[in-house]
């Protein structure tokens, strides 16, 4: 039986949704081990002189806890 945690982190990136995202797991990882998936919530950017200056992504990440 599997059991798995959720926990909500919000990431960010100059570049796109993808890098923003690939963030969240990167840091996460420095603490959080198992890591299953990560679902995103929600998508934004900011917009700086018409242009967007930052992707922001809010995910639930899902880990495992217990594994037999």
């Amino acid at each position: 039986m599997s059991v798995l945690k959720v926990i909500e982190i919000m990431g960010n990136s100059p570049i796109s949704f993808e890098d923003a995202v690939q963030n969240v797991i990167k840091e996460a990882s420095k603490t959080v081990k198992n890591i299953k998936s990560v679902y995103i919530q929600d998508m934004q950017v900011s917009v700086k002189d018409n242009l967007i200056s930052e992707y922001r992504v809010n995910t639930k990440v899902s880990f495992g806890i217990m594994d037999n």
